[in-house]
């Protein structure tokens, strides 16, 4: 197993506050950082939270997320020099866009995006502004210039070197006018189609499709609500359904044999929805699964 760097990076500045920027201290407390090789660690500070959104973008904190993105994708760059597994904890969603900053500074890079939703939202369709509810739309190259061009790097990663995995919110895209993943290039997987064919095969399948197109590497965004409701209740947005921790271990163990994972972000889980801290147990428990697995 490779050495790990651990990158806090508790940004709540793409959803709302109210707990997921304690998703760090939550998943340590369970133990993680001593059950897998870290070798280093550091924490980034956000800036403030503005609920306000921007009139010129129609989207939350956009500038902020900019700038945050920007320091985010330097300490990725740095371990990524030193050869290290960029282990990110948010956060919401939005930390993707630094990650993958990080990553199209250097060279061509796909995206393995494990997530309940699409986040494929423009901003006039979104109900909330939340930079959440459309990263993969932003890291794609799609929504405003100050998010979809940091750096004039448009787009931070291709469409035809993306999968979306695991999303369950179809019905809820087309009420709200969302625009439609499976009308780019994006290999695009929902759950139902997972159920069907298991884990194993849906994974080694698209991430085949990824590494065809001559990537130089991958990175890993887990969102906790690709898990299914029963039991990953603790997240801002409930939907039934999902993967379970055992179909999240199998998937993490395929993602991260092959050495050109580069690095994992994990966001959204909300441990304030965990009174007692067994959500986040478990939900450890099945990402150690996965780096263990994957280095037998």
């Amino acid at each position: 197993m490779r050495n790990i760097a651990i990158i806090e990076a508790p940004s709540i500045l793409g959803l709302k506050p109210g707990g997921v920027e304690k998703l760090p201290e939550a998943l340590k407390a369970q133990g993680l950082l001593n059950r897998i090789p870290v070798v280093y660690e550091e924490r980034l500070i956000p800036p403030a939270y503005n609920p306000q959104r921007d009139t010129k973008t129609n989207i939350l904190n956009p500038d902020t997320i900019r700038d945050f993105s920007v320091k985010l994708a330097d300490a990725v760059q740095r371990q990524q020099e030193r050869e290290r597994f960029a282990l990110v904890l948010g956060g919401d969603c939005s930390i993707i866009i630094g990650c993958l900053l990080a990553l199209r500074r250097v060279g061509r890079y796909g995206l393995f995006f494990i997530d309940g939703h699409a986040d494929f939202y423009q901003p006039e369709a979104s109900p909330t502004g939340e930079v959440a509810d459309m990263d993969l739309a932003i890291v794609t190259g799609r929504g405003p210039e100050t998010l979809t061009n940091i750096e004039n790097l448009r787009p931070l990663v291709k469409d035809e070197d993306v999968v979306a995995f695991g999303y369950r919110d179809v019905d809820e895209q087309m009420h709200y006018g969302s625009q439609e993943i499976k009308a780019t290039g994006i290999h695009a997987m929902e759950l139902s189609e997972i159920k069907k064919i298991g884990p194993k095969e849906s994974v080694t399948t698209e991430l085949q499709k990824i590494f065809d197109n001559g990537i130089d590497g991958f990175w890993v965004h887990l969102d906790a609500d690709v898990l299914d409701d029963a039991i990953m209740p603790a997240v801002d947005y409930r939907m039934s359904g999902g993967l379970s921790f055992e179909e999240l271990s199998k998937t993490l163990s395929i993602l991260l044999a092959p050495q050109k994972a580069i690095g994992m972000s994990i966001a959204v889980f909300n441990p304030t929805l965990d009174k007692d801290g067994s959500i986040a147990k478990a939900f450890v428990n099945s990402i150690v699964k996965g780096f263990e697995e994957h280095a037998k």
